[in-house]
């Protein structure tokens, strides 16, 4: 029996980013049982955009700044690990997105000292 959602499913979402997708990857930010799908589905993303011949940095950009504002805190950190999982362009394209979101940040204030 296989997980829903699967990889494959989450891949395809992030790819689309229509509205109906966008929903979709709310309700999975939502519950805690699916983060490894969601992280899982990053990564095939992330992926499958880093072997293709037109590298669409832009999307990937707004792709990361959209999942950094919407994902909760306690996704941040795995969301980064996964964007600086690699050197290629694509991942850093995410990870610009990601970090201009500020999620990080939100969610491990830094200390007042």
């Amino acid at each position: 029996m296989s997980a829903f959602p699967d990889r494959d499913t989450v891949a395809a979402k992030i790819a689309s980013m229509q509205e109906p997708d966008q929903a979709f990857l709310k309700l999975i930010f939502e519950n805690p049982a699916q983060d490894d799908a969601l992280l899982e589905g990053l990564s095939l993303y992330l992926d499958i955009a880093s072997e293709s011949r037109f590298l669409n940095s832009l999307k990937l950009e707004r792709t990361g700044e959209w999942i950094g504002n919407h994902a909760p805190t306690r996704l941040q950190i795995r969301l980064m690990e996964v964007a600086r999982s690699s050197q290629h362009p694509a991942f850093a394209a995410f990870r610009t997105g990601l970090a201009r979101s500020g999620g990080l940040e939100r969610a491990y204030p830094k200390a007042a000292v």
